[in-house]
């Protein structure tokens, strides 16, 4: 599928409804996707966000198998038409005991992309899962031998910079609590080896939008989501990568350790029979 304005050309496949290019005046913005570093562009994490504890989900005493940041990534969609995407009700009982909808809209308007994603319960029981987005952007004019790639600004709901915290480390992909938390600037540059210990991850709701700057500071793009529980920046720790992922969670992994039922984890969301659950995000380009 492709949708243009007079700004903004975007891609998306409909294997996954995943987001495969952005651009802006003709310049790319998204991860490409190359296998060497990461084979993916800006994947839908859905019903899980993160790892589940020894990838299983425990669900009224018994046990799913559930992989990393859920199936819809791997799942086919169906296009509706007007930049909408409908996931095949194939797709959604495997390893997974409630029947769901994902719907899934983009939108341009002027230099921004608008993601609308809605979550239906179609079951005749209570429903829990989780979403998140988690698209990839070229670090801009890249080269290996800079000592900065880059800057991440972090906003708040109201669009001011703030100094997050940290509060847990990864562990095999699950939560390890710190010692003590770790603060950091409101401007964070990306270096060689900023992900030499996997995702950095601000929970709480602290960050609700991240700034991708080139290596003078100046801000080419945003991802905002006021409605974030949590928010991830993560590349692969591989020598030579040129991308950066912005990622915003209604949803978190699993702590170290984890077994207890679907709705004790933590930013968890449950549906009542035949509700509904919206989440959008949003892609500005700046430069």
């Amino acid at each position: 599928m492709t949708l243009n304005n007079d700004t903004i050309t975007i891609e998306v496949n409909e294997h996954g409804a995943e987001l495969a290019s952005l651009k802006k005046d003709g310049r790319e913005y998204l991860w490409a996707g190359d296998a060497q570093y990461w084979n993916r562009h800006a994947p839908i994490l859905f019903p899980a966000v993160g790892k589940p504890y020894n990838n299983g989900l425990h669900i009224e005493g018994k046990t799913y198998p559930m992989k990393q940041h859920g199936f819809a990534r791997d799942s086919e969609f169906e296009n509706l038409g007007n930049g909408r995407m409908r996931m095949k009700e194939c797709e959604l009982s495997a390893s997974y005991p409630y029947r769901m909808g994902l719907e899934v809209c983009y939108h341009l308007k002027d230099n921004r992309l608008e993601v609308y994603w809605t979550v239906e319960n179609r079951d005749d029981k209570d429903a829990y899962f989780q979403i998140g987005a988690h698209p990839g952007f070229l670090l801009p004019n890249y080269n290996a031998a800079d000592e900065v790639h880059g800057y991440i600004q972090y906003r708040d709901r109201e669009g001011q910079p703030l100094n997050p915290e940290i509060v847990s480390a990864l562990k095999d992909g699950n939560r390890v609590p710190l010692d003590a938390p770790q603060n950091c600037n409101s401007v964070m540059p990306i270096e060689a080896d900023t992900f030499a210990h996997d995702a950095l991850m601000f929970e709480g709701g602290q960050v609700t939008e991240a700034v991708l700057c080139d290596k003078e500071g100046v801000p080419v793009l945003g991802v905002s989501c006021p409605q974030a529980e949590a928010y991830g920046i993560w590349a692969p720790y591989k020598e030579g990568c040129p991308f950066v992922c912005l990622e915003p969670w209604c949803g978190i992994c699993d702590p170290y350790g984890f077994t207890g039922d679907i709705g004790t984890r933590q930013f968890i969301h449950r549906l009542f029979p035949r509700e509904k659950y919206h989440f959008n995000y949003t892609i500005e380009v700046y430069k």
